[in-house]
């Protein structure tokens, strides 16, 4: 029998597919350890858990589990507008905006096209790419951070879409209104060109994009319930543009795409503002935290903007082993072509402090 890769899309042959997190359940079968004796510090999750008023109205909305959800979410997508001061033409739910980043790739990419990133920009942008046949153009950072000069210079006739993550994952580096401003001015506007915002609510002052859709730019942000509202697991984002746009994106999504327990979860954590300075709070010490030890140990790190710290311990996979069997799991980042660099999601202060012990061990 002939292979079935013969009669597959070409394309797909050469997506890599996309590797998450270690689970903790997982690394408790290996250890044949309790899960509640693992630290997981690798997936940028809120180590205080979701939002209580989140928990409550789920709960609740489970009695109605056997109908369909919302297929429009309208709720969640006026509450959504309203925070931004925009409509709700210009919202679009996904399953986590990684789906929102897969509409777009429905939309606009064609075999051929180019996809422009920065370099140790967060991987789906290019699984993505790939997947539609497309080709990612991707430009040298200056020390880990996006150089938006260099990304405008590789702008080609076939480029279709520009993807900045701001904070960068897994980097950290955040770019500033000007800096932005600047390269807006300079991307032609057929482009769309997608700002990755899912780390948007651990800023200070962070920079206005939404101004861009409200000019009716071919711009569009990206945000999501799963990293300072502590949905992960529901798998809520959302996307924001021009209603244009969102009109277009709603063509390539299916039917109930995010369920219903979900958008109930995601409106009532909207709602809850304590959680969300709560969980900023935890993050902004323990991300210092984190920085003045690896200063103090000497290891080179990147400052960060999002609840995370890119550092450098000289073998990633090597390290990622010894702390995953000191029952600490952080994220080795092979994938992005970094051997040297670990991810550590900032926890708890106590669960930052078993790191940094076990990482102290394990160098």
């Amino acid at each position: 029998m002939t292979s079935i890769w013969n009669h597959a899309n070409p394309q797909l042959r050469d997506v890599c597919v996309y590797e998450p997190g270690k689970p903790i359940e997982e690394t408790a079968r290996e250890l044949r350890i309790a899960p509640s004796e693992i630290i997981k510090l690798a997936s940028n999750e809120n180590p205080l858990g979701p939002s209580p008023k989140a928990v409550n109205a789920m709960r609740a909305a489970l009695e109605s589990a056997q109908l369909y959800p919302d297929g429009g979410g309208v709720y969640l997508r006026d509450a959504i507008a309203d925070r931004s001061g925009l409509k709700r033409e210009n919202i679009i739910l996904g399953n986590g905006s990684n789906e929102i980043i897969e509409f777009i790739g429905h939309a606009f990419l064609s075999r051929g096209d180019h996809v422009l990133i920065s370099e140790y920009a967060f991987i789906a942008y290019k699984l993505v790419a790939q997947l539609f046949g497309a080709r990612t153009i991707e430009t040298p950072t200056i020390n880990f951070q996006p150089n938006l000069s260099a990304m405008v210079s590789a702008i080609t006739p076939k480029t279709k879409i520009v993807f900045i993550a701001n904070p960068n994952n897994p980097t950290g580096w955040l770019s500033g209104q000007e800096k932005l401003d600047n390269f807006l001015a300079r991307v032609p506007e057929h482009i769309v060109t997608v700002v990755d915002e899912a780390y948007f609510e651990f800023l200070d002052g962070p920079p206005d994009l939404l101004r861009y859709i409200r000019e009716g730019r071919n711009v569009a942000v990206l945000r999501t319930f799963s990293k300072i509202h502590g949905l992960a697991s529901l798998r809520v984002g959302y996307g924001i543009a021009r209603p244009e746009i969102i009109e277009v994106l709603q063509k390539a999504r299916q039917p109930f795409n995010v369920n219903g327990i979900g958008q109930v979860g995601a409106l009532a954590a909207l709602g809850d503002n304590e959680h969300l300075v709560k969980s900023k709070r935890v993050v902004d010490a323990g991300r210092k935290y984190l920085e003045h030890q690896f200063r103090a140990m000497r290891l080179k790190f990147s400052p960060s903007a999002g609840n995370f710290v890119f550092v450098n311990v000289g073998d990633g996979p090597a390290v990622f082993k010894k702390l995953l069997a000191m029952k600490i799991i952080v994220r080795p980042l092979r994938g992005y072509n970094l051997p040297e660099w670990l991810r550590i999601t900032v926890g708890t202060m106590e669960q930052n402090e078993k790191c940094i012990a076990a990482l102290k061990k394990a160098l």
